[in-house]
């Protein structure tokens, strides 16, 4: 859970949860998991990618899931792929809306070794 005081800034930053992540605070970067909530309180400036995702807060960035659902209180700035969207009234939502032809666009990369080493290895020689 990132709770309503937390912030968390940088470049390049991705957060990858394996199970179910609650976004209540403040996101400056792409996240990725199984089934991640931005709760009311919550925001995202970045690319959400996950098998489900629930928007009650804000996103700015795309994003990806198998199913998306836009509550009341989201506001969404930024494109949706999904296979199955829900968006309840008064939801705020600017942006492109397309459904997924193949899985694995949407398909969330949850292999923390797949992503670049932020470590820089330099040779002596």
């Amino acid at each position: 859970m990132i709770g309503t005081d937390l912030t968390i800034l940088g470049e390049k930053i991705t957060i990858i949860s394996q199970n179910r992540l609650q976004i209540d605070g403040d996101v400056r970067g792409d996240v990725s998991g199984k089934q991640v909530v931005i709760g009311e309180d919550g925001s995202v400036i970045g690319t959400v990618c996950a098998e489900q995702i629930e928007v009650r807060g804000g996103v700015r960035g795309a994003i990806k899931a198998q199913t998306v659902t836009l509550h009341p209180t989201a506001e969404v700035e930024g494109d949706i792929f999904h296979q199955t969207l829900s968006i309840s009234e008064g939801a705020q939502f600017d942006g492109r809306v397309r459904r997924a032809k193949d899985l694995s666009e949407i398909t969330p990369n949850l292999d923390v070794n797949s992503y670049p080493s932020t470590q820089q290895h330099q040779q002596t020689g």
